[in-house]
């Protein structure tokens, strides 16, 4: 990559659907849910072979950056963006982009987030040096996923025309963004072969993201310019705590990205790409065993069991399971939780009546 290319990793998740294991003190990207290494150190790792430690970035809250900073001591203390309180992706891209500008008018940047897994890193690789390239000719640009299944838990992303220029990949205009869709719709978006599931990775020019903010949340545009210009000076936590606390909350895609001009994608099959969501998405992860069975940090004997995942705080902990099919087990020392596979997006249902009934000790 040219010295004028960032990587910007959104870390501030809570990561409410991967309750009782995630937790506030303990969020998920902070944790080694798929092996000795946290999300957050996967992330970084895989950044690493592109860019160097100073030209990456990671917005996030504070009590989550001191861990941050002990498990990757190499990303540089001030290239911690501090958010006092969280206020949806658009705020995250907006803070970023323009403290960027701020350092590098030049500046070309990925967004990406701490608790993705990719297995292809070789093809990762290969798709960001594309998407810059095409990001230099003014495009937002967003990493798409061929879908290998009708998922009702992504946005999808519909291409249109393929774009003019010498790519060393497949790159295509976009035509529309859609919400997540019903069984039956998406149905139709993984047979129709020109629908990709939407990454939430992106890449654009920092000028040109940020007109698209100027244009469509203007409110934002402005607070931000404000804050990146007190960023290195003694008024920066005034600042920002003047005008962070009133942002409307929005997602990049909502408040930006449906309605943006120029925006390109490149659909990328074979990148073994998880967004580790839900307990249901560690399937696609983690090895199973000849019954389709999961157990991660814990022993597992499963007599007549089939398609279940186990996980547990402690590695030396005996899980034991008779009869049971499709089933998640989830054992996080104070809490016991077990669901059927396919409920497991209800997780978050029961972090919602935690939180209504004052139990904050599970939380």
């Amino acid at each position: 990559m040219t010295e004028h290319t960032y990587a910007v990793i959104m870390a501030g998740g809570g990561g409410t659907r991967l309750w009782p294991i995630s937790r506030k003190e303990t969020p998920k990207q902070l944790l080694p849910l798929l092996g000795k290494e946290t999300l957050f150190q996967s992330s970084v790792a895989r950044l690493e072979k592109i860019f160097p430690p100073e030209r990456i970035l990671v917005v996030t809250v504070e009590e989550q950056a001191r861990e941050m900073r002990v498990q990757v001591p190499s990303i540089p203390k001030e290239n911690y963006l501090i958010e006092p309180a969280p206020r949806g992706t658009a705020s995250v891209v907006a803070l970023a982009a323009a403290v960027v500008r701020m350092r590098d008018p030049q500046a070309i940047m990925t967004i990406q987030t701490a608790d993705h897994h990719i297995r292809n890193q070789d093809l990762f690789q290969y798709l960001l040096h594309t998407a810059f390239d095409v990001a230099k000719k003014e495009y937002l640009v967003t990493l798409g996923i061929t879908p290998t299944y009708p998922s009702t838990g992504y946005g999808y992303i519909q291409q249109g025309d393929a774009l003019n220029g010498d790519y060393k990949y497949p790159v295509y205009s976009v035509k529309d963004f859609k919400e997540k869709p019903d069984e039956a719709t998406a149905q139709k978006f993984l047979h129709s072969g020109d629908h990709s599931w939407n990454s939430g990775m992106f890449v654009w020019r920092v000028d040109t993201i940020l007109n698209e903010v100027k244009r469509q949340m203007p409110e934002l545009f402005n607070a931000v310019g404000e804050i990146a210009s007190a960023w290195d000076t003694p008024k920066k936590d005034e600042v920002i705590t003047k005008l962070w606390y009133d942002l409307e909350p929005q997602t990049v895609d909502y408040g930006i990205m449906e309605k943006a001009e120029h925006v390109a994608v490149l659909p990328a099959g074979g990148l073994g790409w998880s967004d580790v969501g839900s307990w249901d998405s560690l399937f696609e992860v983690l090895l199973p065993d000849m019954n389709g069975n999961v157990a991660a940090n814990t022993h597992h004997l499963g007599l007549d069991t089939h398609n279940t995942l186990v996980y547990s705080v402690n590695v030396e902990r005996l899980i034991v399971t008779i009869g049971m099919d499709d089933v998640v087990v989830v054992d996080a020392g104070d809490v016991l939780m077990i669901c059927k596979t396919d409920q497991s997006q209800k997780v978050k249902n029961v972090v919602e009546h935690l939180k209504k009934h004052n139990q904050e000790k599970f939380l």
